[in-house]
């Protein structure tokens, strides 16, 4: 029998095809199956952890340390443990389990700079990971040095291995302080990375922040080097990466409060720093809101996305609102989603805005939760792990009309092809007199997304039966008062919609046969003069006299007693072609 949802299937068997792949005995197979396996691999977590379960890291780990294989399969190799490891905290704890840092390691004494760049790349994902233990860098005493020495092979061996130091460099304090001069020589992106590492240096820990207020760069105190780098002909992330250098050094004693760098510098060119970002998210928010070609471009800038998310954790609300804006924009593209969101994860930095902040904010940060609950975005499952449901169920308390509809919308799009464990926490945290009080809401947008959440919780028949079997009565309830109201067509329609989902239950058809009235109501919704409010109707009692399901025989007659049979062939002969297909199908039930 049609159902109004089909399931997405799992991707083992896909996956199984994949990992087999890897053990041809062709070299030029193997070569086409990591390559296709890679492709496979982006942005689907699913796919991601399948791999991994199937045992895809070992033979890839054995083909990457292999003398024997070619570089090109090696680097693609690198390639595909780089995109595992954008995937969960999960993935990342599987392959480090599977000892892939040693092995990148051993990687990086080839000679070949893009395989050495594909195992940094690699390195860098691992590491910047909170999972990844990282005193697993420095147990041999001979890769510091090595990595050092990589630094002037490219720009991008120095950024990798520069993001690796200031991720690992609270471990590394005494030498990190000499490496990050070492760096100020370097391209600025390189010592935006130095800088960073000072002010993880810094922060909290006074020896630290005194040792720094002594070094001399060109004869220069480092203090007033942060001074320059605050200059309004720098990046603006600079500028502020530099600013928090100052801060914590300030707070640990390192620098006087009174301190002119402190007092003049830092209030005056924090504030018009603040400015240029906030005008800055503003722009890009506005440029990609229709174009997805822009929104590609915007996220493939360097750095842009850390920019976007660091911005969501700025002191200046402005600023926050405008970065949230900008994710916003970003998030309607589907591409974006399975890809630069997922690999940033941006679901985390967003749900800590949603904890406290002005409704502005909430309004902007929830409508992006919005997308990120999407089927097709990785971030749903992370999501709905961090506990986000309570949240989005407060949502729909609020006075403002905007979040009650983000927060029914978030979890209508949570409850899509979710499984029954997710669907009743959905109904317990929201509670049943919240969603029937939805139902009622005066906003026709809150109650387009309620009906869309009841709809999509009414989904699978063992779903349907068992919401019916607990809240069956409220629901008939519910139905009955809009079908009955002074509501739009819209509002009908989806309506009208979850009660087809309802007759397709098993048990649940039943609330429908016991109620003349309802039947009532579906026979003159077929006779309706708008054809989408038809189809929906008669879509309904396709359901309910499907030949295949017990019952339908005394179904069936109940319904031709009441004149759905002379109505169906009438609709046999409508204009409007999905109508009559519809009609003609549930005609051929009677004659089956």
């Amino acid at each position: 029998m049609p159902c109004w949802y089909s399931e997405i299937p799992l991707f083992t068997a896909t996956s199984r095809h994949y990992v087999d792949r890897l053990f041809d005995p062709d070299p030029q197979n193997v070569l086409q199956g990591v390559i296709d396996m890679k492709n496979a691999v982006i942005g689907n977590n699913r796919q991601k952890a399948n791999l991994i379960v199937l045992g895809a890291v070992p033979r890839l780990l054995y083909l990457l340390q292999q003398s024997s294989s070619s570089l090109e399969l090696r680097t693609e190799c690198a390639v595909v443990l780089g995109s595992l490891a954008m995937g969960t905290e999960n993935n990342i704890k599987s392959l480090v389990d599977c000892h892939i840092i040693p092995a990148l390691l051993q990687g990086l004494l080839c000679s070949d700079l893009i395989f050495i760049e594909a195992c940094l790349r690699c390195l860098r994902t691992v590491f910047i990971s909170p999972v990844t233990p990282v005193q697993l860098l420095y147990t041999d005493p001979t890769v510091i040095p090595h990595l050092m020495s990589l630094l002037s092979r490219s720009q991008h061996t120095q950024e990798y291995i520069t993001q690796i130091f200031a991720h690992c460099c609270k471990e590394l304090s005494g030498f990190s302080i000499y490496y990050c001069i070492f760096f100020f020589f370097m391209h600025v992106s390189v010592r935006m990375q130095a800088l960073k590492c000072f002010s993880v240096l810094a922060y909290e820990n006074a020896q630290v922040s005194m040792t720094l207020v002594n070094v001399l760069v060109d004869g220069e105190q480092l203090s007033q080097v942060f001074v320059r780098m605050m200059q309004r002909d720098k990046p603006i992330e600079m500028q502020l990466t530099a600013a928090k250098c100052l801060t914590y050094m300030c707070r640990a004693g390192a620098i006087r409060t009174d301190d002119n760098c402190i007092v003049l510098k830092l209030d005056h060119d924090l504030k018009h720093a603040h400015e240029l970002r906030q005008a800055a998210f503003k722009l890009y928010a506005s440029l990609g809101s229709n174009d997805e070609d822009i929104r590609k471009k915007i996220t493939e800038t360097e750095n842009m996305m850390d920019r976007i998310v660091s911005g969501l954790s700025e002191s200046s609300i402005k600023v926050r609102l405008a970065a949230v804006r900008c994710l916003h924009s970003l998030s309607r593209s589907v591409q974006q989603l399975r890809t630069s969101f997922h690999d940033h994860a941006v679901w985390k930095p967003l749900m800590k805005l949603l904890q406290n902040a002005p409704d502005e904010v909430l309004v902007m940060a929830s409508s992006t939760l919005c997308n990120l609950l999407l089927e097709f975005s990785p971030s749903k499952e992370p999501i709905l792990e961090s506990g986000v449901i309570e949240l989005l169920c407060s949502l729909t308390q609020s006075d403002s009309p905007a979040l009650r509809v983000n927060g029914i919308w978030a979890l209508m799009n949570m409850a899509f092809q979710a499984d029954q464990k997710v669907k009743v926490e959905i109904v317990r945290a929201l509670g049943t007199e919240q969603l029937f009080r939805l139902l009622s809401d005066p906003d026709t947008n809150v109650l387009m997304k309620t009906l869309g959440l009841l709809r999509n919780l009414l989904s699978t028949r063992p779903h349907i039966d068992q919401v019916m079997s607990s809240h069956g009565k409220q629901i008939m309830q519910a139905v009955t008062l809009i079908l009955e109201g002074e509501h739009s067509i819209e509002v009908k329609e989806q309506t009208l919609c979850i009660l087809a989902n309802i007759a397709d239950g098993n048990t649940a058809k039943e609330l429908i046969m016991t109620n003349d009235d309802m039947l009532q109501k579906i026979k003159y919704y077929m006779g309706h003069s708008n054809v989408k409010l038809q189809l929906a109707a008669t879509f309904c009692i396709s359901n309910l006299i499907w030949n295949e399901e017990d019952g339908s025989q005394e179904r069936q007659d109940k319904l031709r007693d009441m004149g759905f049979v002379d109505i169906l062939h009438k609709l046999t002969q409508a204009s409007d072609p999905n109508l009559c297909d519809r009609a003609k199908t549930a005609m051929q039930q009677y004659l089956a």
